[in-house]
């Protein structure tokens, strides 16, 4: 009966000191957990993002899109009405207009004028703010402008990502089918041969083509000679070259009626044939230059492009280095004219949104304006791309600063 109750008594033993084990677990777990939380509040958007917030953001993103799709509509129209004849002329089917052209149209036009869209929304809808008397509501009840500038800079956030996605990723495939369509139903002529074309495709290695038929993909009166410490060591010649547009290397060309010269020390190697195929470090769009051709690159593309030719000694790619900074800098134009429009329009005065609404356009203009010019002096006059590039944000930065510290507290 004792050794029974002694066996009962350890069983309860035990079996108390197993449940204060899981709840020690337990007590733990649930420590962690609202760690865990705590941390995920601070993460919170409602911690950051108030109720005024949201509605600052929401009419704000609206009143962007309203106003792009009225744009862009209006523009839709004036196109149409410009080249209807030149659709009808080449017989350009409905589903190619509507989708090849119309559809790669408006992403291009939308992202180009953003700038300008965005001061529209901000001015039209700060304007009615300020008109209402709810910004001096505001600030009355304690609310800085520093505070009341937040909502506008989380919209920038999410526009200035958009826009940056759509003209790195989305847009340039979206330029090629578009251009495309012009080529074959508005008759816009496209660069499509070269003449002495003389290109460094690899380290010592010269390539020399006469004349280079881009529809063909072909070349005539090639050569390619190889240096080895400022030496010719290797002289090949071929009546044509053509690209291989099948093959899984993108540098797999078939050289037709080739000799190859090959120089060792006093003495020379030839030897010849009908065909070789050969792998040389050039593509077709290292031959023959579009304009507008950087627009058709992706982001990535663009930067292994740049890459490439530099590494050849090229000199040709400035354009292409300042598209590939002018996305990056017009990504942040929204934050700037924001932030401008914005300590622009706050203040009700005497005029309204009229007056407010053309010094928007007019300032988005010369923005856009300013971007064209200072690419033009990056091509033409040696300005370096990324200075070209973001020329037009400094000066307006500096605008901003000062509009900023102008505007009602």
């Amino acid at each position: 009966m004792a050794t029974g109750m002694k066996r009962q008594h350890r069983r309860l033993l035990i079996r108390a000191r197993r449940t204060a084990r899981h709840m020690a677990w337990l007590a733990d777990a649930m420590r962690r957990l609202r760690h865990w939380l705590r941390f995920l509040s601070i993460l919170s958007p409602s911690r950051y993002i108030k109720r005024l917030d949201w509605y600052i953001i929401k009419k704000f993103i609206g009143t962007y899109v309203y106003s792009i799709v009225l744009i862009i509509s209006i523009s839709i129209i004036f196109d149409i009405n410009e080249n209807l004849a030149k659709f009808t002329q080449y017989h350009a089917p409905l589903k190619a207009i509507v989708f090849d052209y119309y559809a790669n149209f408006v992403p291009y036009f939308a992202n180009l004028f953003s700038p300008l869209f965005v001061f529209i929304a901000v001015i039209f809808f700060t304007t009615k703010l300020a008109g209402n008397s709810e910004i001096i509501s505001m600030l009355a009840a304690g609310i800085s402008f520093k505070r009341l500038m937040r909502p506008y800079m989380i919209s920038c956030v999410l526009i200035s990502s958009l826009s940056f996605y759509l003209s790195a990723e989305v847009i340039p495939h979206g330029t090629v089918i578009r251009q495309n369509f012009e080529t074959i139903y508005k008759n816009k002529k496209k660069n499509t041969s070269a003449e002495n074309v003389m290109l460094q495709v690899g380290k010592g290695v010269i390539v020399y083509i006469q004349h280079y038929d881009n529809n063909m993909k072909k070349g005539y009166g090639f050569s390619l000679d190889k240096f080895e410490n400022k030496k010719l060591v290797s002289h090949m010649t071929a009546m044509e070259v053509q690209y291989d547009t099948i093959s899984d290397s993108k540098y797999h060309w078939t050289a037709t009626n080739w000799k190859i010269r090959e120089l060792r020390g006093l003495r020379e190697h030839i030897t010849q044939g009908a065909k070789k195929d050969t792998l040389i470090q050039m593509e077709p769009t290292d031959l023959v230059y579009s304009k507008g051709q950087q627009e058709t690159f992706t982001s990535s593309e663009l930067k292994d492009y740049i890459s490439k030719q530099i590494d050849r000694g090229s000199g040709n790619v400035v354009q292409y280095q300042v598209e590939y900074h002018k996305r990056i800098a017009s990504s942040f134009a929204s934050f700037i004219l924001t932030t401008i429009g914005v300590s622009l329009s706050s203040r009700k005065r005497k005029g309204g949104m009229g007056v407010y609404l053309g010094i928007g356009l007019a300032l988005s203009f010369g923005y856009i304006m300013l971007q064209t010019v200072s690419s033009t002096f990056a091509i033409n006059a040696n300005t370096p791309p990324i200075l070209a590039a973001w020329i037009p944000n400094i000066i307006f930065a500096v605008v901003a600063y000062f509009c900023y510290r102008k505007a009602p507290n």
